[in-house]
């Protein structure tokens, strides 16, 4: 999603790819960077901050409540729902209803009776929804002349949803698909068990999504009563933020909404009381009389020992959970700065006790304030040969430190200022700040609840962190969990299924008529394009190249950044030295060791990364708009100095080891390493993927090469967007980077000929502990200069760009409900990536899911598409460009990746008119020579038949 990588207040838990999720919210909503601290330069985090400055708060006479903010940064605006509805209006029996009836909302209406998907993509709408602890909502963002027809159709849904019995039956195997789907994961079946114990009597104990057996049984009664009970106006709350007119925006929405009725049961069959009451029962039935509760190897829980799951997996997880009130409670905002003290960045006090001793190679921290409860969790993965017990140990011993000793005035100033400079960095985009919004008032009650939240910040004091350290990270009030990865079973060792052919004699549907789709949507306002500025683009006397885009609409910078490193250039012998190298640079300069480089960003806020893929290394750094020196001097201080200290070495290569097994656990990964290699000859810089072997041959010596080699000012392109002035920025960076010169010319890798495959080629790897299969479909595809490129995504728009609105959605997903998602894309770099088809499906659904895809690609190959489908994919991906250019990170991304494919800055305006002039020939010819359905290879990684049901 759109959402920061790190914690953020909405989003710590996400449970979606595109149509439907779950979702946790965390009241730590401005955490994705690290933090300022005092600086002499004043910076924005000194200032008085606000989210809601120009917000109307309107209430229509049937109770909605309507949130507006103009926000004229981009030409888009961004409208959401918001119901407060969630799995904590749900019992043992109903679990996962809410979320149910999230995908139902998809499914049309009596005025609209067509799948929303296609209505949404026909908009150009980034759009998506989510169903969490206390609410569901449901989101697009659109360009601005949109904006009428977007309200027009969630007022639709709010009334006249269409839940059908066969769509139900349908949509049942899909959300079991997604359940499924996450329980391949250890840390989410860990997480279930945990929070059960946590809240034995209390819907938040329950999985946000449900049960498979509890989905299975839903009525199309349960399900149209959950929805007339809570889908009216005074349960929900309209969310508008962008660009429009408010007082012509509010009429609107009276027009629209306001006609819509309240229409709750006057009786319903289930009350809060009554789901409450059904919640103890069932939990009283599944403990003995004493209440005792015992882990699954029969052990009695008490708050010293732990819930152990002992199960087939590749690492060792340990999980503590302590309750916490809720989210309108005075020690909330000093409990977050607890917890950034305790968990956040490379100076935290966690970071240096589990991971920098090597005992752990992942450990983090969340707050979770709920409207009527919370938690504290904290979660690590051991490292390999590291007992639980021990992590365990430290993790407590950490946390008596600071009960008995305190925190320090600096470690309580910078985690107060990490909020402040995260708040800004978090509100960048349209979407990110309608979301704040709708959280703010549909778990607090007030959409002022940030800036409050903020304002008690400032306020915490080291004796504050200390009490609510002692009042509630208490031993015998925490629940404590371990998944403890168990040896496969003789007979259960993984391997390779025999492949054979499929055979069903299967008959794609036929396509959705984007004539239909046109029918239902409501009429759009004409309007008149933006010129989009250009970046001004330069080199320096080094060879560097940058790209500046001024943007001064907030106080932020983002980076964006390529390095010519990447593993292309790994041999065989020595697979992940491109990732090693990568993840080492912030180890240690020098100058300066890695607290030193971590703290100098951290104090300020500011984040600078890098993360190596195959055809090059990708740089990703923000900072407040004061703060961009900083950044641009830790960047010139790696590239030039980083000196990769051994021990620091010898610790990442034992979180990249923790890392390899955890991704020859995933479904997913193992498709995709065994769909290369089945792809690309070994010779192929595709090909090559690292191992245990590999990892453990690489040499610090290696290392210092692959960086002195590689790591070269003419082969960095640097984007920057943000709040500066562009000569400000050429002087700094030709400041820090004038003694970085190149020697020689670049390395080079070849790249060989790729023979396609003679037939269907099926590979089936078997990992016996999983639950869902997950099959990548696909062979070699081309270029990003090919000149088919536009004509190719046009025609993957149409095949499967989106699962609601595609072919392959409609047909795979929709029609036959086989998957919770498929998709298909064409990986077009410098070089020739795959085309790629990805869906998950259970075991015994994956052999009718690969021939229906087959079938489908034959159709399109011989027959082609029609010119109703192509309007509708060019209308739908040049609004869906529009829309994703109003975020400060797509933007640069997209300027970055034009110039890394040797594309002229002039693409950033000529991309939308050159797909418009794609031809209906262009695209049908793009299908003959593209898709290849009898010379393609399919990997279905999962239990494999003979174990799907064990």
């Amino acid at each position: 999603m759109f959402f920061f990588k790190r914690r953020q207040r909405l989003a710590i838990l996400l449970f979606s790819f595109c149509l439907s999720g779950i979702l946790l919210f965390n009241t730590s909503w401005a955490a994705t960077q690290p933090a300022p601290v005092q600086d002499t330069n004043r910076s924005a985090v000194n200032q008085s901050l606000s989210v809601t400055d120009n917000v109307r708060k309107t209430v229509l006479e049937n109770g909605l409540t309507v949130l507006t903010k103009e926000v004229r940064t981009a030409p888009v605006v961004s409208v959401q729902v918001w119901y407060q509805i969630g799995s904590r209006d749900e019992a043992p029996g109903v679990n996962g209803i809410a979320h149910q009836l999230e995908h139902m909302l998809f499914k049309g209406t009596t005025e609209r009776p067509i799948q929303f998907g296609r209505l949404f993509s026909a908009l150009g709408s980034d759009s998506n929804a989510f169903t969490s602890y206390d609410q569901t909502a449901y989101f697009g963002t659109v360009e601005r002349n949109k904006l009428q027809a977007l309200l027009a159709i969630e007022a639709d849904r709010m009334q006249n949803a269409l839940i059908d019995p066969q769509e139900l039956e349908n949509e049942k195997r899909v959300v079991i698909s997604e359940l499924q789907g996450y329980e391949n994961d250890p840390g989410y079946r860990l997480s279930r068990a945990v929070m059960r114990a946590v809240f034995p009597n209390s819907p938040y104990g329950l999985p946000v999504g449900g049960t498979k057996a509890d989905v299975q049984k839903f009525t199309v009664e349960q399900v149209r009563e959950y929805y007339r009970n809570y889908y009216s106006p005074d349960n929900a709350i309209l969310v508008v933020v962008g660009d429009f007119d408010t007082d012509t925006t509010l009429a609107t929405v009276k027009e629209t909404f306001g006609k819509v009725a309240n229409q709750k049961l006057a009786t319903p069959s289930l009350t809060q009381e009554k789901l409450r009451a059904i919640l103890i029962q069932s939990r009283n039935q599944q403990t003995d009389s004493s209440s005792q509760e015992f882990d699954q190897n029969n052990q009695l829980q008490t708050p010293e020992t732990p819930i152990v799951l002992r199960e087939p997996g590749a690492a060792a997880l340990l999980h503590t959970v302590y309750p916490l009130p809720d989210v309108n409670h005075p020690d909330v905002p000093a409990l977050d700065v607890m917890d950034y003290i305790l968990s956040e960045g490379r100076n935290s006090r966690l970071y240096q006790a589990l991971i920098e001793t090597g005992l752990a190679s992942n450990a983090r921290g969340s707050v979770a304030s709920m409207k009527t409860s919370g938690w504290y969790r904290l979660a690590a993965t051991a490292a390999p040969g590291q007992a639980l017990p021990k992590i365990d140990s430290v993790m407590q011993q950490a946390i008596a430190q600071l009960q008995a000793k305190g925190v320090t005035p600096q470690e309580v100033n910078r985690a107060k200022a990490l909020v402040k400079a995260t708040v800004i960095l978090s509100n960048r985009d349209i979407t990110s700040q309608a979301m704040q919004l709708g959280y703010d008032q549909s778990t607090a009650g007030n959409y002022r609840y940030s800036d409050r939240y903020l304002a008690a910040i400032e306020q915490v004091t080291s004796a504050d962190v200390q009490r609510v350290a002692k009042t509630y990270l208490q031993l015998q009030k925490r629940t404590l969990g371990f998944f403890e990865p168990t040896m496969l079973q003789e007979g259960q060792s993984a391997g390779v299924e025999e492949a054979t052919q499929t055979h069903e004699s299967l008959t794609a549907g036929p396509p959705v008529d984007p004539a239909e789709v046109a029918k239902y949507l409501p009429s759009i306002a004409s309007t008149t394009p933006t010129v989009r500025q250009l970046p001004e683009q330069f080199k320096l006397t080094n060879g560097l190249e940058v790209l500046l885009l001024a943007d001064k609409s907030t106080p932020t910078v983002t980076l964006s950044g390529y390095i010519k490193a990447g593993s292309e250039y790994d041999a065989n012998a020595t697979a992940g030295l491109a990732t090693l190298t990568a993840d080492n640079l912030m180890n240690g300069t020098k100058t300066k060791d890695a607290q030193t480089l971590a703290a100098a960003l951290e104090n300020r806020g500011a984040r600078l990364e890098f993360a190596a893929f195959r055809e090059g290394v990708d740089v990703t750094g923000y900072s407040l708009a004061t703060d961009l020196p900083v950044l641009i001097q830790t960047f010139a201080d790696v590239m030039q100095n980083a000196n990769f200290p051994v021990n620091e070495l010898e610790l990442a290569r034992q979180r990249a080891l923790t890392n390899l097994k955890l991704e020859l656990d995933s479904p997913a990964q193992v498709a995709r390493r065994q769909f290369q290699q089945t792809i690309y000859p070994q010779n192929h810089p595709y090909h090559s993927f690292s191992t245990a072997e590999s990892l453990q041959r690489i040499s610090r010596e290696d290392v210092m090469r692959f960086y002195q080699q590689h790591y070269r000012p003419d082969q960095v392109i640097l984007t920057f967007v943000g709040d500066f002035e562009p000569q400000q920025v050429r002087s700094l960076l030709e400041q820090q980077l004038k003694d970085w010169q190149a020697q020689g010319k670049p390395p080079a890798v070849t790249y060989p000929q790729v023979s396609p495959p003679k037939s269907v080629v099926q590979r089936n790897p078997v990992l016996p502990s999983k639950t869902q299969a997950v099959t990548l479909m696909g062979y070699k595809g081309i270029e990003r200069q090919d000149p088919r490129y536009y004509s190719a995504l046009v025609l993957n728009q149409i095949l499967g760009g989106d699962t609601l609105s595609s072919r392959l959605g409609t047909e795979i997903r929709d029609r036959q409900g086989l998957t919770y998602g498929i998709y298909s894309y064409f990986q077009a770099g410098r070089n020739a990536g795959p085309f790629l088809i990805q869906m998950q499906t259970s075991p015994e659904d994956a052999a009718r899911a690969i021939a229906s895809t087959i079938q489908l690609l034959q159709q399109v190959h011989t027959q082609g598409v029609n010119q109703n489908e192509l309007d509708t994919a060019k209308r739908s991906l040049t609004s869906g460009y529009t829309v994703s250019l109003a975020n400060p990170d797509d933007i640069a991304n997209q300027i970055l990746i034009n110039a890394v494919n040797e594309l002229s800055a002039e693409e950033l305006r000529a991309f939308s008119q050159k797909l418009q002039s794609v031809t209906l020939s262009q695209v049908n010819q793009a299908a003959k020579e593209l898709l290849q359905p009898n010379n393609i290879v399919v990997v279905t990684a999962g239990p494999g038949r003979s174990t799907a049901n064990r």
